[in-house]
């Protein structure tokens, strides 16, 4: 057989009668499973395979990345025959099969990361060798993306690494490094070098001429036991009560998974794999698969990217940061700017609270050391790079400066003109409120332009999110610095225009205050709560208002200047009440919960008597309306009034700002999810039950009447839904 290359690979046959194919699909960002790329791969192995010349082929990647997996743009697009997507996945199971079955022997050279489609790939070769990398990742994430693995991983992960450990990998999306793989079975060996990598591969090909693959091998012992042994029934008894508890059948991936295992594992492969193709035919139509693909893939893909910051503007680099205020917010942000390679500045009213805030860092760099994440070398190179000073004047060089003291104007105010004295002035400065209008803000500025909002989420380091808030004077080089500082941190900007509460902090006010609505109307609190949960709330609204804090919440009405709405007056005093009687959140040991020292936090045992709890006050599916609508009116009242820019932007931020459940496809396509004339009347229904907060906006009424999806226009912007 003569040399091939063509779009997708390149093939060489070697004097020593071992074949490389090396995927590089020239025209693509990353190698990609796809139905073109598997049939220009199957054509080239047919042609190996019939060719007695060749003694073994050996597959592997010009790319850093081995192959990414399955291209999402073809699976989140819409499915117009199912049934010739299913004859398309039966025919690259026949094609692969082919591969497997053929007694030539194949070996998977993983040079870099394979991921759901990438390592399915790989598992259709007879051995598979990593490179022993920490930056090579090896699994199946299909299932965060609401997906199963469809290229024969969900019929094989248990014939390699036993039902307990394979249904870990399925149904987590684990994505492990080489050397755990090779423990759990994933792969067969490692390699400490491209050049150890190729030669390994070429010594298995010598060693084993005529290679057998472990689902085809009547000897083959499943790890553990199989389907029907103590400890698979035992294993699938408690798959099916974890999935059930984790996902309150909000995931159909998930179940779909565990029966396509259950099934598979009883019959032979090439069955098993024709179940595998019908329940992947089926999810890749499901809207949670849409959904999950286009937030949680394409939309955060794109905001990592910086799709949101202004094109024609240079890149803002931050090598220098200063913070002010040096708590837990100011802390976290030091740490993880600290870690990107910046120099930071970390200010404090005294040296002490300084100091304290960059015990933060020590403290998150201890564990790290413990979890084997990090070494002392590279925590003490981190801390270096953050100087505690009580000096004002040592702003003076920096960058960008980011304030996060207390929510105070009149002290923001005082810490804004006193760092602008310092700072040069064509230079980004940002407040880390989480409510206060950046407009109003930056009239303490003597260059508006320059000022932004950068608002993070607690805790720091753990919470993805930023949410990049623009004033009325703020000019696109504060924004453009804004975003490509948040994207060199590690995080996921979204830019949105100025409003009290801004979007996130305002629609998350709605979940925790309809949760009080709730329980106030005499709705069981565990029931609010456990509601809550089961729909995909991370945490129930009394919960997290409780971590939040009341004082904190009646701290932002009590400063908050403007005019109140008999809505906000209700919160305001219910939890005024609940503060006297010495409830004030989980800081400080009691609010809706208990919080005993070293023990379980309970439902305030008083909270029954006290709003008269009644299991019947309202049926369940109206408690999960309200919790849920309420969230999903006020994001789009942000869309519609310009707070938001676009729809994704109001989704992402919803999934990561507030754990708004990814399976909806976020805050405003949650209306699409449920349909938007249903939505429509349930928000009817409910004001004239509960009141104008439940009033929907013309342009939404708009959209429902024409029968309109949300995602139908363009950038989605409020005037795009008027014009509808």
């Amino acid at each position: 057989m003569s040399n091939v290359k063509n779009e997708y690979l390149e093939c060489t046959v070697g004097d020593d009668g071992i074949a490389i194919i090396n995927i590089n699909q020239v025209n693509e960002p990353a190698n990609l499973y796809h139905f073109n790329f598997v049939n220009a791969y199957a054509d080239v192995a047919d042609k190996l395979i019939a060719d007695e010349g060749v003694s073994g082929v050996i597959v592997t990647s010009t790319r850093r990345m081995f192959m990414a997996g399955g291209d999402l743009r073809m699976l989140g697009a819409p499915i117009p025959d199912t049934k010739v997507f299913f004859d398309g996945m039966m025919v690259i199971h026949r094609r692969m099969r082919a591969i497997e079955t053929s007694g030539k022997p194949f070996v998977a050279a993983i040079n870099g990361t394979a991921l759901g489609g990438g390592m399915e790939l790989c598992l259709t070769c007879h051995h598979r060798i990593a490179i022993n990398s920490p930056k090579v990742k090896l699994g199946f994430p299909e299932s965060k993306v609401g997906l199963l693995p469809g290229g024969g991983g969900t019929a094989k992960a248990a014939y390699l690494m036993g039902m307990q450990t394979g249904l870990m990998y399925l149904l987590q999306g684990t994505e492990a490094r080489p050397p755990k793989a090779l423990k759990d079975g994933l792969i067969d060996d490692i390699a400490d070098s491209p050049e150890e990598l190729i030669a390994k591969a070429k010594k298995w090909i010598a060693e084993n001429p005529n290679p057998v693959m472990p689902w085809d091998n009547k000897k083959h012992r499943i790890p553990g036991g199989g389907i029907w042994s103590p400890n698979g029934v035992q294993t699938m008894m408690g798959a099916v009560g974890n999935i059930s508890k984790m996902t309150h059948g909000n995931y159909p991936a998930q179940r779909y998974i565990l029966q396509v295992v259950h099934d598979g594992m009883q019959v032979p492969i090439d069955r098993a794999l024709e179940i595998e193709a019908r329940y992947f035919t089926k999810i890749v139509q499901a809207p949670e698969a849409k959904n999950m693909i286009r937030t949680g893939f394409m939309g955060m893909q794109a905001a990592k990217k910086g799709k949101a910051r202004p094109k024609d503007e240079p890149k803002y680099e931050v090598k220098k940061l200063g913070i002010l205020g040096a708590g837990m917010m100011g802390a976290g942000i030091a740490y993880v700017s600290a870690k990107a390679g910046m120099e930071v500045v970390l200010k404090d009213v005294t040296m002490e609270g300084a100091q304290k805030g960059k015990s933060y860092s020590n403290m998150l760099l201890e564990k790290a050391i413990a979890k084997k994440r990090s070494t002392p070398e590279k925590a003490t190179a981190l801390l270096s790079k953050i100087t505690p000073t009580d000096d004002p004047n040592a702003m003076e060089g920096c960058d960008l400066v980011i304030e996060a003291v207390f929510e105070d104007p009149n002290l923001k105010d005082k810490v804004t003109k006193q760092t602008e004295s310092v700072l040069a002035a064509d230079k980004v400065y940002a407040s880390n409120t989480s409510t206060i209008p950046i407009t109003l803000l930056a009239k303490s500025s003597a260059r508006p332009e320059n000022f932004i909002g950068i608002h993070f989420f607690s805790p720091v380091d753990k919470m993805p999110l930023v949410e990049i808030i623009v004033g009325e004077k703020t000019e696109s080089k504060a924004i453009a610095a804004a975003v490509d500082y948040t994207i060199a941190i590690g995080k996921i900007p979204i830019v949105v225009n100025d409003s009290r509460g801004f979007f996130t902090s305002r629609c998350f006010g709605t979940f925790v205050n309809e949760g009080m609505f709730l329980l106030q109307e005499g709705v069981p609190a565990a029931m609010i709560e456990n509601i809550a949960k089961q729909k995909g709330m991370p945490v129930g609204p009394l919960a997290v208002h409780d971590e939040v804090s009341l004082t904190l919440s009646m701290h932002v009405f009590e400063s908050n200047p403007d005019e109140k709405t008999p809505d906000q007056i209700k919160s305001y005093e219910m939890i005024k009440d609940l503060v006297a009687n010495g409830r004030k959140g989980k800081k400080y040991g009691a609010g809706f919960y208990d919080y005993p020292e070293g023990g379980k936090k309970k439902l305030w045992k008083e909270l029954g008597a006290k709003y008269n709890s009644n299991i019947d006050a309202l049926d369940k599916e109206t408690v999960a309306k309200r919790i849920m609508h309420m969230q999903a009116l006020e994001s789009y009242r942000c869309l519609d009034e310009g707070v938001l820019n676009s729809v994704i932007d109001g989704d992402i931020g919803s999934v990561l700002g507030w754990g708004f459940p990814i399976y909806t496809g976020g805050a405003i396509s949650y209306i699409d999810y449920v349909g938007i004339q249903q939505f429509v009347a349930d928000c009817d229904d409910f004001t004239t039950k509960y009141g104008q907060r439940w009033a929907v906006p013309d342009s939404l009424r708009a959209l429902a009447e024409a029968g309109k999806s949300i995602h139908a226009f363009g950038k989605n912007k409020a005037e795009k839904l008027q014009e509808a």
